[in-house]
């Protein structure tokens, strides 16, 4: 994988070697201890030749001089300081880590003129430079690169060092942010592996592997999961030789008695579209299907891995949805758990039916405070909105609200979408309780009251993903095609309004 940088925090000094990154405020201002630097002096001297003037996102580099004990010098614009949010910091790191390129060390000076940085603002900081950092490389077997001599050398981390006021203080909050940026990495590990290596199976069992954190993990095979009467859910896994997996992860971390929260994953490891196939070109991307599930599992790790004070339970349904003699076939009606019918019109509508199942276990034995389902659902859903913000429907006013208020904060935005009874009317079938698609128009709106129908009068959230979990635009933060989207959104959501 990503040979990601170490990270340190130190006080102010001279930088020694390597590479010295300064932060310059609007006007290409430096702080103290930034202008301390050798050789700052030539490095603002360039400022007026690069039309450098702190804007933010901007930098500005030198070579150091001959006697100097550094290679380059880099100044970052940090922009307007009363304009520096909590995402602003990751933004700024996440530019800082473009910055550094194939150096060994650098140190990093979190300085800025007539103002003190907070150890927060520093440890987000290097948390952007962690998620900037990330690539997808497992499968490349060509990892060594030439010298200036020509010689093969291993690549090796970059050895980072934050210099701010107090690295004490910024350590103890970064190692809790670097709870959630792990879960966001582990969320974008899921969704870039290929179908061949993660199946439902393999999947499972990463899921599996957050128990070495404390979380509780059960894994349902077909077997049970057919005696829970979970034919929506097993209709879509008939046509594949992978058998499907219903895998139940509990963090309990708040009071005994509290009721959890509660997220539910679309896990489709590979979608063909089953017999109503889809077009071959972009099909590769479906191997991103599971997009959903990935976030729910990188929440699970975040939230035990920082210890959130929350009851959480997490639930992924892992599928995979193929072209088979076996495979289930347009027209045919199913029975889902919760009893209802469901005549299947359309075979690549199959999200649905693995949520459905997964919604209806998820209320049924653990009746949470709440639901809030991911999943990479329709493709309607980038038409209405594309790729920068993902759909929000809801049963209930103050999630959504809450939601909302959450992905402004971390920057996954979410935008709500209308529901209502004509809406519903449009999946009604002749033959069952309902069909699982609803005809060429309002398609991401009708997915979820086909959803709705499956949570009963528990607050629920459905987030359709499609635009922002894979393929999404490249950004400071992320420049990987799997986005871990929903991580830092829904521990957001967590941490401002149900940890106890």
């Amino acid at each position: 994988m990503t040979l990601m940088p170490t990270i340190s925090f130190a006080k102010f000094s001279a930088p020694k070697k390597g590479v010295a990154i300064v932060l310059a405020g609007e006007g290409g201002t430096l702080g103290d201890a930034a202008a301390a630097c050798d050789p700052a002096r030539v490095l603002t001297r360039a400022f007026s030749v690069a039309e450098f003037s702190g804007k933010s996102g901007s930098a500005v580099e030198v070579l150091a001089p001959e006697g100097s004990p550094l290679d380059r010098l880099v100044a970052v614009g940090a922009g307007k300081t009363e304009e520096l949010n909590d995402y602003a910091w990751l933004k700024l790191g996440g530019t800082i880590a473009a910055q550094v390129r194939k150096a060994g060390e650098v140190t990093v000076v979190v300085d800025l003129a007539g103002t003190r940085v907070a150890a927060a603002d520093a440890a987000r900081l290097a948390a952007g430079i962690v998620l900037r950092s990330y690539s997808f490389d497992k499968y490349k077997t060509r990892k060594d690169e030439a010298d200036g001599n020509g010689k093969e050398t291993s690549a090796k981390p970059a050895k980072i060092t934050i210099q701010c006021a107090d690295p004490t203080a910024a350590k103890k909050v970064f190692a809790e942010t670097q709870a959630v940026t792990d879960g966001v990495m582990l969320a974008r590990d899921l969704v870039n592996e290929p179908a061949n290596v993660l199946g439902p199976l393999e999947f499972a069992a990463r899921a599996k592997e957050l128990e070495k954190l404390g979380v509780k993990v059960e894994v349902l095979t077909e077997r049970e999961m057919k005696k829970l009467g979970m034919g929506a859910l097993l209709g879509v896994a008939q046509g594949s030789t992978r058998p499907p997996r219903l895998v139940v992860m509990q963090w309990n971390g708040g009071k005994a008695k509290d009721k959890p929260v509660a997220f539910v994953g679309k896990g489709v490891v590979f979608d063909s579209g089953g017999v109503s196939i889809k077009p071959a070109s972009g099909m590769e991307d479906m191997k991103g299907d599971m997009g959903g599930a990935a976030a729910v599992t990188g929440l699970m790790h975040a939230l035990a891995a920082r210890k959130a004070k929350v009851n959480a339970v997490g639930i992924i349904g892992c599928v995979e949805n193929m072209v088979d003699g076996n495979a289930q076939r347009p027209g045919d009606i199913v029975t889902s758990m919760s009893g209802q019918t469901i005549e299947v019109l359309n075979t690549d509508a199959e999200g649905r039916l693995v949520l459905a199942d997964a919604l209806w276990y998820c209320n049924d034995r653990f009746q949470p405070k709440f639901m809030v389902d991911l999943a990479t659902l329709t493709g309607a859903i980038m038409v209405a909105l594309g790729q920068n913000y993902a759909g929000l429907f809801s049963n209930d006013d103050d999630l959504a609200a809450n939601l909302t208020s959450a992905g402004q904060v971390s920057q996954e935005r979410v935008w709500r979408m209308p529901m209502g009874p004509e809406y519903d009317k449009m999946i009604d079938s002749k033959n069952a309780d309902m069909k699982n698609i609803g005809g060429r128009h309002g398609g991401s709106i009708t997915a979820a009251q086909f959803l709705k129908r499956f949570v009963k009068d528990t607050p629920w959230a459905h987030l359709d993903i499609a635009g922002t979990a894979m393929g999404a635009q490249a950004n400071e933060i992320n420049q990987s095609w799997g986005s871990g989207f929903g991580v830092r959104l829904l521990d957001q959501l967590v941490r401002d309004h149900y940890e106890g």
